[in-house]
């Protein structure tokens, strides 16, 4: 009897183990698209308005984008200015550490 419990409990577990999605399958690959970043022009350039909440859910999708654009000059001032990560933190979205 016992011998029979031990053997359903390592069933379970290895069954719980194989069924349970890992990190990987859970964390989408977002598509680095910068002109999707677009709607957040008035942000940047006017200064004093703020981030609209289209602008804050389109840097929070393509936040791990940043580290990537900061190493394209084209686009490392969208990311890396004072503008920029007053954006970001108005957004609540940490400056990116790369």
């Amino acid at each position: 009897m016992k011998f029979t419990g031990v053997v359903y409990i390592a069933f379970v577990i290895v069954l719980v183990s194989a069924l349970a999605p890992t990190k990987a399958v859970l964390e989408e690959k977002v598509e680095c698209v910068p002109t999707e970043l677009i709607v957040c022009s008035p942000a940047y350039h006017e200064g004093d308005s703020p981030p609209s909440a289209e602008c804050c859910g389109k840097l929070k999708d393509q936040e791990s984008c940043f580290c990537d654009y900061i190493k394209n000059p084209k686009f490392a001032p969208y990311i890396n200015s004072p503008i920029a990560q007053k954006v970001l933190a108005a957004c609540r979205i940490p400056a990116p550490i790369c």
